[in-house]
């Protein structure tokens, strides 16, 4: 299994561990009513404006004990460059993320148009970009395996 294929598997399950560990712990910690509130939307304000930082400063730190697991065990150097191989697979991947994303925003406006209450718009955009994003990672996966 090559380097990138690695880094990939270690993203995917790094990515579901910290929303899973994230979004369990913010609902535990939650106040009563302030999940499904349809006026008070600063449990989701919070939610967000929380889970972007712990997610980057998780992934960092998952990123360095990978490089240094990855060295330890089998004495190699992650590459120190990227070829063109590796960023059309970027862009295909990028390009699917984007359309999850996008038909994640369609779909959130959902119930918006139907009465829904209003939680629920902001619940499937996290919901979205947290498959966006999931997606795209096993997207690259499957294109470094396939070889495209």
């Amino acid at each position: 299994m090559s380097y990138q294929e690695k880094k990939i598997i270690v993203s995917i399950i790094s990515n579901i561990l910290i929303f899973t560990l994230y979004t369990l712990y913010a609902i535990n910690n939650a106040k009563e009513g302030s999940i499904t509130s349809a006026s008070d939307f600063s449990f989701w304000g919070s939610f967000i404006l929380v889970l972007l930082p712990v997610s980057i400063v998780a992934k960092i730190i998952i990123h360095i004990v990978f490089v240094i697991f990855n060295k330890i065990a089998t004495n190699e150097d992650g590459p120190s460059f990227e070829d063109e191989f590796d960023k059309i697979i970027e862009l295909k991947a990028d390009r699917i993320s984007l359309y999850v994303f996008f038909f994640g925003f369609i779909f959130s406006m959902v119930p918006l148009v139907t009465g829904q209450p209003t939680y629920l718009t902001l619940l499937v955009l996290i919901l979205f970009g947290f498959l966006s994003d999931l997606l795209g990672r096993i997207a690259q996966l499957y294109f470094y395996r396939k070889g495209v």
